[in-house]
């Protein structure tokens, strides 16, 4: 299948360059990232929602004409590779099983200094009788991967809270090997702490980690969003002991699922999302909220970025509500902002936001596709984003509708 154009229920400030439907598997999962080939393309690899596909690469060196690459098929019906991250020829990718001890789960580095023929280097095995395997990796300094995973050693008093912060050193990519692990006290069966509490009345989406997110400025800081327990960050100076410097958690009264937090260095800033996962916004308000980082041990929220009435989305199909964030990824590759914000919405789209006055976010730009052939909730779903460093965007549908390609208009 040839790249297609389609319009937009609804745009403003984006210009829409180019969609790719990705060969009919265009149900794409939460992983974006770019890589400079050595013959002078530029290649944007994507990780699937679920099977049969594991990862798709699309030569996106002309933003109007996207060209697929390579698609590679996941050896098992029950996996998924929902996350992936690049760092120059060397690639990692997420496996997720869709029940506790099945394989494989965990994670596999890939060489790609040959785009089209993926060579696997190592996998680094994190199944077991309680694990489900990694739901998502952080991979940006060619060394060391952060993941949310399971282990086999790690028996979650609850199931739903298999995943935990787990880091993992791969400077021999052959030989990874784990360097440090922190979960939630409480939630592991021996822990001395209590069981933690959970959410009453509330969609009980699991006391476990899901972004892990490090960067450079402060090597010796991990950003994590841990679902029903909100944020935390960690100082991991020594990496063999993680340690807690702040948390802050909304739920309740809220509905729990803290997803990103990108850390605004330069502004003493946080910007947290919480997703949504319920259909027909069940969960609202699902938000991104700016806090004061100014004492790191104590963030405060100041604001949420603005979003339409709730009625005019909760109704269309899928989910609305927040998701994921443009992460201002430490790569030559990634654009970098930290005044404008650029999330998914699911059925609202992609929408960007002024934060220039942290107190008073302003929406300045939107794409809502129209509903993909064959969607199953009958709406877009936008899933992910990441833009690079020509201001090119990138974002995602999660059933159906592939790849579109935009460039900001503002």
């Amino acid at each position: 299948m040839t790249p297609t154009d389609s319009t937009p229920l609804s745009i403003w400030n984006f210009r829409q360059l180019s969609h790719h439907e990705l060969d009919g598997f265009g149900g794409m999962g939460e992983g974006l990232s770019i890589q400079m080939a050595k013959d002078g393309r530029r290649i944007l690899w994507c990780a699937h929602e679920s099977a049969p596909k594991n990862f798709t690469g699309i030569d996106v060196t002309d933003p109007r004409n996207p060209r697929m690459v390579v698609q590679t098929t996941l050896p098992q019906p029950h996996m998924r590779s929902n996350s992936l991250e690049v760092v120059g020829d060397m690639m990692t990718v997420a496996y997720q099983v869709s029940k506790p001890g099945l394989q494989p789960a965990g994670f596999e580095i890939f060489d790609i200094s040959k785009p089209e023929e993926p060579r696997s280097v190592a996998f680094f095995d994190c199944s077991g009788p309680y694990s489900r395997g990694v739901h998502q990796l952080w991979f940006v300094d060619g060394e060391t991967v952060h993941l949310s995973a399971g282990a086999p050693d790690f028996q979650p008093r609850n199931q739903n809270d298999d995943q935990f912060y787990r880091i993992i050193d791969i400077k021999n990519p052959t030989k990874p090997e784990e360097v440090g692990r922190w979960w939630l006290p409480g939630t592991r069966e021996g822990d001395a702490e209590p069981p933690v509490k959970r959410h009453e009345g509330l969609a009980d989406t699991g006391f476990r980690v899901h972004n892990t997110n490090v960067y450079p400025q402060r090597p010796d800081r991990a950003y994590l969003g841990y679902l029903d327990a909100g944020m935390f960050i960690l100082d991991i100076a020594d990496k063999s002991r993680p340690k807690v410097v702040a948390a802050w958690d909304n739920s309740p009264p809220y509905f729990g699922f803290t997803h990103t937090v990108l850390p605004l260095f330069n502004r003493d800033l946080l910007v947290v999302t919480d997703e949504s996962v319920l259909d027909d916004a069940a969960d609202w308000p699902k938000l991104v909220w700016i806090m004061d980082a100014r004492d790191e041990t104590k963030p405060i929220p100041i604001s949420t970025c603005p979003m339409p009435p709730v009625d005019s989305f909760r109704h269309r199909g899928g989910r609305f509500g927040a998701h994921n964030l443009h992460e201002n990824v430490p790569l030559p590759t990634s654009w970098h902002s930290e005044q404008v914000i650029i999330g998914t919405f699911f059925n609202g789209g992609l929408r960007a936001f002024d934060i220039a006055d942290p107190y008073q976010p302003k929406e300045i730009a939107h794409f809502v596709p129209a509903a993909p052939r064959g969607s199953p909730t009958k709406s877009i779903q936008i899933n992910d984003v990441f833009v690079d460093e020509r201001g090119i965007v990138y974002t995602v549908d999660r059933h159906v509708g592939g790849l579109y390609i935009l460039e900001m208009d503002f």
